[in-house]
């Protein structure tokens, strides 16, 4: 399965290289077959000019440029649009996420889930340097989604997920345009009932730049995000499964097509070379 990272970046001249090298060095060592989609929100400062010299090294590297207006969700929405892998993961460019961790969501979809959600919050998860007002924050609007939601998860807005390319293309068209995106994909997957998996992961706080998260201006979109999920679950959620089942199976024919045109071509290899071996 060919992996997609999606990796926004706004002003992250300092941290996009090691975070991309770090990257880079587990899925060489893993073998698996990838693309960096790496996505410039109009940045103020060189990261633009970072990621030009990081795609010109290697041709799995792709970078996406975006005009204004700003913001995460618009970026990550961006480089969803772009990603063609079978499975996709949205990244931080920060370094907060553990590129380890980025091995973990894929051997789990391998096991066959639709998703896996990490989570910051559960045994065996490590959280370093995480702002004391900005966790308190978090914990809260976690636990009124578990609330809301009846859900054991409790990590809903951290963006760094896991998906298969199919639930993307279920729940889109996405609208958050800022961090609201991260709950934006969590809830509209969740309420859909796909196979989520839930792991331990690692995080660390920024250690160079500032954060690109403000509280304060967030509020109210996470607000809209969150009613919207939570009506469509108790008003259009029949609408939605029968969109859901509809995209899968459509996902599931052109995986069928994909396999079985692979093995034609893996047949008329075999054949020719069999023809060969006999002429000589």
């Amino acid at each position: 399965m060919k992996l997609s990272i999606v990796i926004p970046a706004y002003n992250e001249e300092g941290n996009i290289t090691t975070t991309v090298d770090g990257i880079r060095s587990v899925l060489v060592r893993e073998a698996i077959p990838y693309e960096l989609v790496l996505v410039d929100d109009n940045s103020a400062d060189a990261t633009g000019n970072v990621l030009d010299t990081l795609a010109a090294a290697d041709p799995g590297i792709v970078v996406v440029r975006r005009e204004s207006p700003r913001g995460f969700g618009r970026a990550v929405r961006s480089g969803l649009e772009r990603a063609t892998g079978d499975v996709i993961i949205i990244c931080m460019a920060d370094l907060s996420d553990d590129p380890e961790d980025i091995i973990k969501y894929y051997r789990k979809i391998e096991e066959g889930f639709d998703c896996v959600f990490g989570s910051r919050f559960i045994r065996g998860a490590r959280c370093v340097n995480y702002p004391p007002f900005k966790l308190f924050c978090n914990r809260i609007v976690n636990k009124v989604m578990q609330l809301m939601f009846w859900t054991r998860y409790n990590d809903l807005t951290n963006s760094f997920k896991a998906y298969r390319s199919y639930v993307i293309r279920d729940i889109w068209p996405l609208k958050a345009c800022h961090f609201n995106i991260t709950i934006e994909l969590s809830l509209n997957t969740l309420i859909r009932n796909y196979a989520i998996a839930e792991v331990p992961i690692s995080w660390q706080g920024r250690t160079w730049g500032s954060s690109n998260l403000h509280i304060s201006e967030m509020g109210r979109r996470y607000l809209s995000t969150l009613l919207r999920a939570w009506f469509e679950k108790n008003l259009i959620l029949d609408d939605l499964m029968a969109e859901s089942v509809v995209c899968r199976s459509h996902s599931v024919e052109r995986a069928a097509g994909i396999e079985a045109r692979v093995a034609e071509l893996e047949h008329r290899l075999a054949t020719l070379e069999k023809t060969k071996g006999e002429e000589r």
